[in-house]
């Protein structure tokens, strides 16, 4: 990833209180030749997001084909998920997209909107959303509605 990812990842990661973590697992992508099975190598990718996945965490995978959440609704949830008193684990597929099996695995399968994302600008948005989400919840003057 170029180095303005990590930058952005790190600034809103600090930004969160002591109690919340926000945590970076990167997965290394299966190894693609000219005439790869991209079905094979996605499910090599999707067992390893899986097995990542910290036990008794909630999963939400990022698909386009998930459900889009405002950003208020994000906080809702986000109030939800920490009185639940569990961690969250988002899992952000490759190139080719996430595989099948953590669609089905996952709790919730959440889309970040209808526009096809750059691999890179996912990171910074998904920790710039969830930072946002959580100010909501601390009513804090970062998000102003």
């Amino acid at each position: 990833m170029p180095a303005w990812v990590q930058t952005a990842w790190e600034e809103y990661s600090r930004r969160f209180p002591r109690g919340i973590r926000l945590e970076l697992r990167e997965i290394p992508m299966a190894r693609r030749s000219k005439n790869a099975d991209i079905d094979a190598l996605r499910k090599i990718e999707g067992d390893s997001l899986l097995s990542t996945a910290p036990p008794g965490y909630r999963v939400i995978a990022l698909d386009e084909m998930g459900k889009q959440w405002s950003t208020v609704e994000l906080a809702a949830r986000l109030e939800n998920w920490m009185q639940e008193e569990r961690g969250a684990c988002f899992l952000v597929g490759g190139p080719d997209g996430l595989p099948q099996v953590c669609r089905e695995k996952a709790n919730d399968i959440w889309s970040l909107g209808r526009l096809t994302l750059p691999h890179p600008l996912v990171r910074p948005i998904l920790a710039e959303q969830l930072y946002r989400a959580w100010t909501i919840t601390q009513n804090h003057p970062y998000h102003r509605s």
